[in-house]
C-alpha cells in the first residue's frame, strides 16, 4: 500500500487536475492514485497515516456538495462518514482552488473547514501558505499565523502561478512525509 492517501472534492474537475498533477510526481509506492471522496469509504481515509486532501470552495464559501448545486456529492456528504475517525498521529496537507476575484470575501473558506475538521480530530496539519501575492478581502482559510492553512490556488485569475506554488509547496512538506524530491 502507498505511504501517503491523496484525496479531493471537486465540481468542475479543477481540484482533480490539481490532484493529478501532485500524482504525477511520485511513483505508487510513494503516494496512492488521486481519489474523490464522492467514490472513498470512510475506512480508505483512515488506512493512511498521511494524508494530502484537497478542494474548491464553491459560491459564498461553500465546500463542494450536493447543497452547492453540484451534480454529485463531495467533501459536505463524506466527511459526516469519517465523523468518528481518529486522526491523532495523522500528517495532514491542504490545497485549496478559490477565485479572490469573484468572491474576494469567502476566498478558500472550503480549505478553512477542511483545516478545522481534521485538526479536531487530532490531525498534525503541514503546508501552511503565505497570503503575499493574493489579493481578497477575507478567508476562513487563514490561520493564526497570518497564513493560509494550505495552499492557496487560484486556476481562474493566477493559472500561470499554479505549477510554480505547487512545486515550492511539496517542497515545503516534503521532509514531513519524508517525499523524495
Amino acid at each position: 500500500m502507498s505511504r501517503i492517501g491523496l484525496f479531493f472534492g471537486t465540481d468542475t474537475g479543477k481540484t482533480r487536475k490539481v490532484a493529478k498533477m501532485i500524482k504525477k510526481k511520485f511513483d505508487d509506492e510513494v503516494m496512492a492514485s488521486p481519489l474523490n471522496v464522492n467514490r472513498a469509504e470512510p475506512s480508505a481515509f483512515a488506512d493512511y497515516e498521511y494524508l494530502i486532501i484537497g478542494s474548491p470552495t464553491l459560491g459564498e464559501g461553500l465546500l463542494p456538495g450536493l447543497s452547492a448545486d453540484c451534480e454529485n456529492e463531495s467533501w459536505e456528504e463524506f466527511l459526516p462518514e469519517i465523523d468518528d475517525v481518529d486522526l491523532n498521529g495523522k500528517t495532514v496537507a491542504i490545497f485549496g482552488l478559490g477565485d479572490q476575484v469573484g468572491y474576494p470575501d469567502e476566498f478558500l473558506d472550503a480549505m478553512g473547514e477542511l483545516y478545522d475538521f481534521v485538526t479536531e480530530r487530532g490531525a498534525k496539519v503541514v503546508g501552511s501558505w503565505p497570503t503575499d501575492g493574493y489579493e481578497f478581502a477575507h478567508s476562513e482559510a487563514v490561520g493564526e499565523d497570518g497564513k493560509f492553512v494550505g495552499l492557496a490556488l487560484d486556476l481562474d485569475n493566477q493559472s500561470n502561478l499554479t505549477e510554480e506554488r505547487l512545486n515550492a509547496w511539496l517542497a515545503q512538506i516534503a521532509p514531513d512525509f519524508d517525499l523524495p524530491l
